[in-house]
């Protein structure tokens, strides 16, 4: 019986599952908090729960640790690592940019680093060298920073078109300095000089971080006798070897949600449908199409960066069970997020003191506004001024509510704005009302100390002039109805037509009565949604039911729903792309490949003998990323436009060639021959949909 482990780092939960790789079954499952500051912590805990058979986890003696034969990690690590601007010092060298005009439009702020070298070289659009590679400059910089930076990323203009200069650049940097170097067309094949720049300055910046995660996790699991190959899963769903994501750490954003939908795929054996997965911090929303995720291939967007790395195409909004529940000062109305709360039924497991704080501002109901709010330290920022010092020294011992620090800092209400900075440092974690809480005090969900919800609760709805109980219903209404909404701005995003429902009033008049708010209005509307919705996550059971029956169409809720993303990290394959654009150069047709470019009289003759080489790569390449035998596919796209004459003839324009190879990702007891010189992937994750801006201007 083949054993897959498979783990996710989500917002809110890490899980872990043991899964019988032949038929499916899942054999164990766990969940424990997600510590971010430490997402070992969290990953040990969880394992820890796996193997422990606890009774009614498994119906049958779970395996011992040493007979897994695959591990598979999806984690958030990279993702909020960049919006958190996190990351190790990087050096980006810029080979044939135009410094100024990099500055006269404002693109400085795009390249991530300050540490920027401009060096002479570079290609125009044909590949063709514009002048020679300044191999000085480039040693320079590299022996300058050895000492100062933990990795480099190397850009060159027009280097998708020819990567001999970024490969020149990479093997003097890497023989100076023996650190971590990213090419720019190892990432991508498409134009946009400066998102490229951006994407593989991200890169570097990943490179010591994700390889210090991987090292704790191989650590965490040797521990425990287990010496199964580790995979990761990337940004479009497929995994990569371990080895390979430290190379490329770029390529895991937007991990979790892909593990998201792959998982629900699994478990419902749905090839055609809506995939919804409700965490503790985030919803995500994506759609499967003849069992295959959508993908995005614009590239996604973390934080303020816009990369060129292709993932699933998810929606996600700041919509989770541990969602503050605040009441709208205006309107009165109920609203959930986007901020992330600890619920307070969850606080009071470890900090049972806030009970009698609670009963105390329950008793008392005086400035409710500041009421059920907790603050607790999470970690020391590295700099800080004496004022936040003492706030942050005030709640190292304990946490305290709102309320207490207003009344008892000097500057009182002030500290509302203190407060808010070093939560958004991450100094400080806010407790307060959730989802979570609503959940307990109904009985749908009883995990923590109901009495804190429950006194929670009596806060907010002694402001809504209901009873606790009749609050929490609408706490669950309202995230239904959320949910639902959520759905048809993805619904009609895909069909090109985001939605800004607050700049339209009518549009946003018209879905409120399609989704059962205003039932005193002349108007009723319905909305349908054409194919069902999985649901997975811990609470979808709660939610899901009602916003599926407002958009009146199914739902599945698959068995294991809860650790959905867990099975997502183990159950697909390993894909490799590579993508050969041909193009006409000087009566013949140039091929721009991952080495270069290489000239032929004759088309169809140079796809042919291309072809032999490009799979042979494709090989190598999935090889590295874990997959000792793949299926290597081509797709030949052809375009042509007519020749000007008026007739029906039409001229060459270019070729794209698209080769995919996909394979199951090697288990202990096979062995991955490693490529004694990897090469570079010029095309992993191109998008072959994607139109190419105008040659000209790589900048535009």
């Amino acid at each position: 019986m083949p054993i897959a482990l498979g783990i996710d780092t989500g917002g809110t939960y890490t899980d872990a599952v043991l899964l019988d790789t032949s038929s499916g079954t899942v054999l164990a499952a766990a969940k424990s908090l997600t510590t971010r500051h430490d997402l070992s912590l969290g990953i040990s805990a969880a394992l820890a729960a796996v193997f422990a058979d606890a009774p009614g986890t498994c119906q049958t003696a779970l395996p011992a640790p040493t007979a897994v034969e695959l591990v598979g990690l999806s984690t958030t690590l990279a993702t909020n690592a960049i919006v958190e601007d996190q990351g190790a010092p990087v050096c980006l060298l810029l080979i044939g940019y135009d410094p100024t005009l990099i500055e006269s439009r404002g693109f400085a702020d795009d390249l991530v680093t300050r540490d920027v070298v401009h060096v002479r070289g570079g290609h125009d659009g044909q590949g063709d060298e514009v002048q020679p590679l300044d191999e000085r400059a480039v040693l320079a910089a590299a022996e300058q920073r050895r000492e100062r930076v933990a990795a480099f990323a190397v850009s060159a203009y027009f280097g998708v078109r020819n990567p001999a200069h970024e490969l020149r650049a990479k093997a003097l940097i890497e023989r100076a300095t023996g650190l971590p170097v990213t090419c720019g067309h190892e990432l991508t094949t498409q134009l946009d000089s400066v998102r490229r720049a951006t994407t593989t300055a991200l890169n570097g910046r990943l490179i010591p971080i994700v390889r210090e995660l991987i090292a704790t996790v191989r650590r965490l699991l040797a521990a425990r006798g287990i010496t199964a190959p580790l995979m990761i899963v990337k940004g479009d769903g497929s995994l990569v070897q371990a080895d390979w994501a430290m190379e490329r750490p770029i390529e895991t954003i937007l991990s979790g949600p892909a593990a998201s939908v792959v998982g629900a795929w699994h478990l419902a054996g749905r090839r055609d449908g809506w995939v919804v997965d409700v965490g503790g911090t985030t919803t995500d929303i994506a759609v499967l199409r003849q069992g295959l995720p959508r993908l995005n291939p614009e590239g996604a967007r973390v934080g303020r960066w816009r990369t060129m790395i292709e993932t699933v195409d998810v929606h996600t909004t700041g919509l989770g069970g541990d969602s503050q529940v605040w009441l709208d000062r205006d309107t009165g109305q109920i609203r959930l997020g986007p901020r992330r709360a600890v619920p307070l039924c969850q606080l009071a497991t470890t900090a049972p003191e806030i009970l009698d704080e609670l009963r105390r501002q329950v008793a008392e109901r005086q400035h409710l506004d500041l009421c059920g709010v907790f603050l607790l330290s999470q970690r020391r920022p590295t700099t800080r001024s004496p004022r936040d010092a003492s706030l942050l020294e005030v709640l190292d011992s304990r946490p305290r509510s709102l309320a207490w620090l207003i009344q008892h800092l000097p500057q009182g209400l002030l500290a509302v704005r203190q407060i808010e900075q070093l939560e958004r440092h991450q100094a400080l974690q806010r407790a307060a009302f959730t989802p979570t809480d609503a959940l307990h005090v109904l009985g749908r969900f009883v995990r923590w100390e109901v009495e804190a919800a429950r006194l929670g609760a009596e806060l907010l709805a002694a402001r809504c002039g209901c009873t606790a109980e009749e609050f929490c219903a609408q706490v669950v209404e309202a995230f239904a109805r959320r949910l639902a909404s959520e759905l048809v701005t993805k619904a009609l995003a895909d069909e090109g037509r985001t939605p800004a429902w607050p700049q339209e009033p009518t549009a946003e008049a018209l879905l409120a009565r399609a989704l059962g708010q205003h039932a005193g209005s002349a108007l009723r509307c319905r909305l349908e949604l054409r194919e069902p919705v999985v649901a997975v996550g811990a609470p979808v059971a709660a939610y899901m039911p009602q916003a599926v029956e407002l958009l009146h169409t199914r739902l599945q809720i698959p068995p294991h729903a809860d650790v959905a993303n867990a099975i997502g990290a183990v159950v697909n394959g390993v894909v490799q792309r590579l993508r050969v654009l041909v193009r006409p150069h000087d009566d013949l047709f140039r091929f721009h490949l991952p080495d270069g470019v290489r000239d032929f009289a004759d088309l169809d003759a140079g796809i042919e003998q291309i072809r032999s080489a490009a799979e042979q790569h494709l090989r190598e390449q999935a090889r590295r990323a874990g997959a000792p035998h793949v299926d290597v596919q081509m797709a030949r796209r052809d375009r042509t436009a007519p020749d000007g004459y008026g007739g029906d003839s039409e001229i060459f324009v270019e070729s794209e060639l698209e080769f995919v190879a996909v394979g199951g990702p090697a288990l202990h007891w096979q062995s991955v021959p490693q490529a004694a010189e990897p090469r570079p992937d010029a095309a992993v994750l191109a998008a072959p949909e994607a139109a190419s801006p105008e040659d000209g201007h790589e900048l535009a």
